[in-house]
């Protein structure tokens, strides 16, 4: 996932479209916020991980 978004974030020709690639990923339905959503359905041993991996991502 990290890959994907430094090669979306990379591919940017503008600020428009740097925008458009953190909304994509941080905005109200992104995909970085939908991991977010999910952890919450992950089993707790797991939760603690997988949080952190996505939190360190969202810096």
């Amino acid at each position: 996932m990290r890959e994907a978004a430094l090669a979306e974030t990379a591919g940017a020709a503008d600020l428009r479209a740097l925008d458009e690639v953190r909304v994509a990923w941080l905005g109200k339905k992104g995909r970085l916020t939908s991991e977010l959503k999910a952890l919450g359905q992950l089993a707790p041993e797991l939760r603690r991980e997988a949080g952190q991996s996505v939190n360190e991502l969202k810096r």
